[in-house]
């Protein structure tokens, strides 16, 4: 055995001395290429003999040592497993210097062939992930374990099997044994192999991780052939796929919660280069399975996705998680609150928020993905897919709502308002979601993994690093459509109802009142063709304030205060009549009580009513005032000024001149 372990030195060593003398040719002479690929081949070839000679001679020194240790039944109802004796341990001062030897000698080969291929993959351009620094640092090649450690578990793997094949319908078992054997053997191999990597100079590797790795790469290799196959298996060959995805998530579940308990093992005590331990961690989870099989991420994704949506079913089937209750609050609280940062701030229904943890969940079992990239994919397939079905669902309950008809009833105006704030609540938690790190990193990387798939909507976000740009362009544009729908359709009530009274704006008193009706403003009342109006218009604006949620109130109820602005300008036949004195009083007091219904949410509402303001402000001038005026913006160059000075900031001269021009002189 000394014998062997000396000529595998001097081999490494001439290797060694190979690979200085080619990384000097390559740097130097690079257009020797073909030397250098005849050098490598004829290196190849001793490798391709030396490395299984090396390999057979560690192991036989394992056997005689008695590796693998003799592994006992597990009482797995019990969860009892007898202690296992560990030969590594146990080895005296002669076989532990033998075993030393070996294995520094098999780190050395490992380390000559890890040499080797970081000079070959910075000659052969090397892909933007292998041409990393790290891929170039003298360790980075031992990322998927060490040799000489994955000699350890491979004669385990088929003793721990004979176990395996009795826990077919119990996988929970099959990952508790791998872990138990994981964690008895952990503290021999910190003890008695982390000193020998150090004195093979491999600097940032741990011992604890590369056994880890191996345990890992042992259990994965099994589930591949066995637990995974069975379950594609009969997810391609039965309709009732119910059963299958239960299964395939249970399996899913037990992946994630063994590789954060084999995780927390590699991690242990260990002070980790974060250069180095990057690429061993990338082997530490089972769901680098995936990477080998991306139809079966695509797969599970599917599971995730069918059991999100079956169980959304039965939750949008039941009508009450559909609507809000509200609480009793007064108005200044309800038009205050405008830090929105809950489901109750926005008045969400229950069922926006069961349709975000569903998602949430769904993300939260994705990071076990070993990489970005897989990330990407399963999102996309699974939560986005799962997210998008249900802004569908809200695009269909307002559709279905006909809020254009122009006699809205209040079941459907609260369900509008409970839909959009569903719609608000989401696009609230998708920003949030978008500013995670996990998300900023996928955003600015997935927006071309699925290209050309279908979704449910056409807004493009190709130049965003959002990763659920597309869904909030969405949701911003559904919330907004049927805001304005809801404005639309209060202001056509309002319309249908007040059509005849704004008709009669302006008309002489004598008309409209009885000669001797006392004309005082205090005790004036509101037109009787305007009050069924302002009655219908306080009954929407109230039930929206309790509905809606307070940012989507407040810009609404601006909005529809400018609409009836410019309704009521607009209507008035200006260049057909002459107010009177009564008629002037009269617009004044409808106007009050017109202010009056937005007063609850604003201090000034006449500051939303700028054009109806402004031409009471010229009807009310004194007709001297009124002549004036009309004589500065016939002569003014400087129209807007004259204007500003009067209190005027919406109307212009024109607009100016034709509503004094229906003011009656003398009345």
């Amino acid at each position: 055995m000394e014998w062997k372990q000396e000529k595998l030195l001097q081999a490494v060593d001439a290797m060694r001395n190979i690979e200085q003398e080619l990384l000097r040719i390559s740097t130097n002479r690079p257009q020797w290429t073909n030397l250098v690929m005849a050098v490598d081949s004829r290196v190849d070839k001793t490798l391709a003999t030396l490395r299984p000679k090396a390999l057979t001679d560690y192991r036989a020194l394992l056997a005689a040592l008695g590796w693998p240790p003799s592994l006992s039944s597990p009482d797995a109802e019990r969860d009892k497993y007898s202690e296992i004796p560990n030969p590594l341990v146990l080895m005296n001062e002669a076989n532990q210097e033998k075993y030393s030897q070996s294995f520094l000698a098999l780190c050395a080969l490992q380390h000559a062939q890890a040499n080797r291929e970081a000079r070959q993959c910075r000659t052969k351009g090397a892909t933007p992930s292998m041409s990393d620094s790290k891929y170039t640092d003298k360790t980075a090649c031992f990322d998927n374990g060490l040799w000489a450690i994955d000699e350890l578990v491979q004669p385990i793997a088929s003793r721990l099997e004979y176990h395996f094949a009795k826990w077919s319908e119990q996988p929970e078992f099959i990952f508790a044994l791998v872990y138990k054997i994981a964690r008895d053997f952990m503290a021999g191999v910190d003890d008695i192999l982390q000193p020998l990597i150090d004195r093979a100079r491999l600097v940032g590797l741990s011992a604890k991780e590369s056994w880890v790795t191996g345990m890992v790469k042992m259990l994965l290799g099994y589930l591949e052939r066995q637990n995974f196959s069975v379950l594609v298996n009969s997810y391609q060959a039965t309709d009732d796929k119910l059963e299958v995805h239960s299964s395939w998530m249970h399996l899913n579940d037990l992946m994630i919660n063994f590789d954060k308990r084999m995780q927390l093992l590699a991690d242990s005590g260990i002070q980790k280069i974060a250069s180095i331990s990057e690429g061993l961690s990338r082997s530490l989870s089972v769901f680098s399975i995936y990477s080998e099989h991306p139809d079966w991420l695509q797969m599970w994704a599917g599971v995730e996705l069918n059991s999100a949506q079956h169980k959304l079913k039965s939750e949008m089937e039941d009508e009450t998680n559909w609507s809000y209750s509200i609480k009793e609050l007064d108005h200044q609280e309800i038009t205050n609150n405008f830090l929105l940062s809950t489901r109750e701030d926005y008045k969400a229904p229950p069922i926006s928020e069961y349709v975000v943890k569903t998602a949430s969940s769904m993300i939260e079992r994705g990071h076990a993905l070993p990489n970005r990239s897989l990330r990407i994919q399963y999102n996309r397939s699974s939560s986005v897919q799962f997210l998008n079905g249900f802004f569908l669902v809200l695009r269909e309950r307002c559709e279905a709502l006909q809020l254009t008809n122009t006699a809205v009833e209040d079941n459907s105006l609260q369900k509008a308002s409970f839909a959009i704030n569903a719609v608000r609540y989401c696009e609230y938690v998708l920003r949030e979601w978008d500013d995670d790190i996990v998300f900023l990193e996928m955003g600015a990387h997935g927006k071309h993994v699925d290209e050309g798939q279908e979704k449910g909507h056409k807004h493009s976000a190709q130049h965003s690093c959002s990763f659920f740009a597309d869904e909030i362009a969405f949701l911003v544009k559904l919330g907004t459509d049927y805001l304005e729908q809801i404005m639309s359709s209060v202001l056509l009530e309002f319309e249908d109802l007040s059509w005849d009274y704004v008709q009669s704006i302006g008309l002489s008193g004598e008309q409209i009142h009885p000669v001797n009706e006392v004309l005082d403003e205090e005790n004036l009342g509101v037109s009787p063709g305007f009050v069924a109006s302002l009655e219908v218009l306080r009954d929407r604006t109230t039930k929206l304030m309790l509905h809606l949620n307070s940012k989507d109130f407040l810009d609404l109820w601006r909005s529809i205060a400018e609409g009836l602005d410019y309704f009521i300008y607009s209507s008035i036949r200006w260049t057909e009549i002459k107010f009177s004195g009564q008629g002037v009083t009269q617009l004044r007091v409808d106007t009050r009580a017109l202010l009056h219904i937005f007063r609850p949410f604003c201090l000034r509402p006449e500051a939303f009513f700028p054009f109806i303001s402004d031409s009471l402000k010229l009807l009310t001038m004194r007709n001297t005032d009124a002549q004036y005026f009309v004589e500065v913006l016939n002569n003014s160059k400087e129209n807007n000024s004259c204007l500003k000075q009067q209190g005027l900031q919406h109307v212009n001269a024109s607009q100016a001149m034709k509503i004094l021009g229906s003011k009656r002189t003398g009345g």
